[in-house]
């Protein structure tokens, strides 16, 4: 082979070679500079676009502070009717549900007993005034004799006291025969007020003592909601004061209005029970559970939504947007109080009118890059 071609071939090689590291020497510059652009893509935050939801500012704000309250509807009049003597139940045909008026027979004890002692008191009283009768006459007559001088004054003073003796026998057994009377009054049993008959507690045909309760009856026209109040909460309620309750069942709010508060707490729980007059429903009915919020005043304070408020981090914070960024803001809450619905809370470290995320927009890391929507 001649020499030239030994050093074309020679040549030709090394140009080759030369040109493929020129190629892998480029292709690994192109894939540091496409490495190195994703990473500036990367290192640029991503901005976050927020709608009118998504903000709110703290504001100066009339809350409307309330109390949680809870308890059961009880008739503000209520009555047992009792057996006042004792004996056999008989005529009650009265169940619950059923009304009754002011005064109205419901039932009867049996009144044998009761006649006999009126006829045996009666007759006491007469054979006493017999006896009135007779001490008089003789008080009389022993008189006329002392003014005619046949008997002694000592005579006449023991004739005075045989019928001063006479009379106080009397007058005992009258009153035994108005006792007597009284007794048999008492076997009819009467309504004491007008309203519905909430329990039956006696049957006809059984033998009651004294005492003994029959029937319940409650005026439905007036109901009242007892709530069990912590010491604390009690100094904030007093008379007059409003509320809004639901009623287990009922469809309808109801409107209620503090009447008194009990001036002892109740032993051992330490509550004390409030007393509330609850607007007439003809559906109510006494026992049921009623809850709702009771108005205990108003306050002038800067307030944000409570869901607005975040507690993940040791200390209350807000997300504050500050130069177009989050800022996680910690704060100090104050009184709670209601408007439009939802829970307001004041709160101190935030200046008027700053722009903090709401509730619904969740968690976001600090710096993160917002866009507020227009008007904001």
């Amino acid at each position: 082979m001649k020499s030239w071609l030994k050093w074309f071939i020679l040549v030709l090689v090394l140009a080759l070679l030369a040109a493929g590291a020129l190629r892998l020497i480029s292709t690994r510059q192109a894939q540091k500079a496409e490495l190195a652009a994703q990473q500036s893509a990367a290192q640029v935050p991503a901005v976050l676009e927020l709608a009118a939801a998504d903000v709110l500012r703290v504001q100066t704000l009339e809350l409307v502070q309330s109390l949680a309250i809870a308890g059961p509807l009880r008739a503000s009049n209520s009555a047992f009717v009792k057996a006042r003597v004792a004996g056999e139940l008989q005529g009650l045909a009265l169940r619950e549900g059923d009304r009754v008026s002011a005064g109205q027979v419901v039932a009867r004890i049996d009144a044998t007993e009761s006649q006999a002692r009126v006829r045996q008191a009666q007759q006491q009283a007469e054979a006493a005034r017999a006896q009135v009768d007779i001490a008089r006459r003789s008080f009389d007559n022993n008189r006329s004799l002392v003014d005619q001088g046949f008997i002694s004054k000592t005579a006449l003073d023991t004739s005075a006291a045989s019928l001063a003796a006479a009379e106080a026998s009397f007058r005992a057994a009258q009153a035994g025969a108005d006792l007597a009377n009284k007794s048999l009054e008492d076997t009819v049993l009467r309504a004491p007020m007008s309203g519905v008959v909430a329990q039956r507690l006696a049957q006809p045909g059984e033998r009651l003592a004294v005492d003994t309760r029959i029937l319940e009856i409650v005026d439905l026209s007036r109901l009242e909601l007892e709530a069990s109040l912590s010491p604390a909460d009690s100094l904030l309620v007093q008379p007059g004061q409003e509320a809004v309750l639901s009623v287990e069942g009922a469809s309808q709010t109801l409107s209620a209005k503090v009447l008194r508060v009990n001036p002892s707490a109740v032993a051992g729980s330490r509550a004390v029970l409030a007393y509330l007059a609850v607007q007439s429903n003809p559906g109510l009915r006494q026992g049921l559970f009623a809850q709702g919020r009771l108005s205990i005043g108003k306050l002038q304070v800067l307030a944000i939504p409570l869901a607005a408020v975040r507690t993940d981090k040791p200390l209350p914070y807000v997300q504050l947007i500050q130069d177009g960024s989050v800022v996680h803001q910690t704060v100090e809450l104050g009184a709670r109080g209601e408007q439009a619905d939802q829970t307001m809370v004041g709160i101190k470290g935030l200046p008027e009118q700053a722009v903090i995320l709401s509730g619904t927009l969740g968690s976001q890391r600090p710096g993160t890059r917002v866009k507020l929507p227009l008007g904001q």
